[in-house]
């Protein structure tokens, strides 16, 4: 394995590339101690006139209704001041926009039902689902084919 660093000050952040022949158990186990030692700062969100605190691996999904955005977790829905484009950029990669009110989080699926008239998801431990918009549907498909194939 090579190890190459190139220094750019024009670069606003880090970023990473691994180059490989194939997508190698080795490959798997250096993007996972990767994506680890990046520490995710909490969402600041809100209840009420309460602050929160989340980690990002406790919520389902990001959906905006009437202008506000709102974040979902299994037994609760908080809102955040944020726009869904901004999120969209920051967010880890297990979070994928299904729809144009509507960001998830992949690692939560329980379930996608595919039909002629809707694409539905369904979250673990929770009564909650939200629908797929059929131009994001294949984008998500395939996403889910990726993580199982690295299992």
């Amino acid at each position: 394995m090579k190890i190459r660093v190139d220094i750019d000050s024009d670069l606003n952040e880090t970023e990473i590339i691994i180059r490989a022949a194939r997508y190698s158990k080795e490959v798997k186990q250096l993007t996972q101690n990767l994506q680890s030692l990046e520490e995710e700062e909490p969402l600041l969100v809100y209840k009420g006139m309460t602050k929160y605190y989340l980690k990002t691996e406790t919520i389902l999904f990001f959906e905006t209704s009437a202008r506000q955005l709102y974040v979902h977790t299994a037994n609760d829905v908080y809102g955040i001041k944020a726009r869904l484009y901004e999120l969209e950029k920051t967010l880890p990669q297990k979070f994928l926009r299904v729809s144009k009110s509507a960001i998830l989080n992949i690692d939560q699926i329980f379930a996608l039902t595919h039909s002629v008239s809707s694409n539905l998801v369904q979250f673990q431990n929770s009564h909650k689902q939200i629908y797929v918009s059929r131009k994001y549907y294949k984008n998500l498909k395939e996403r889910l084919e990726e993580r199982e194939e690295e299992r």
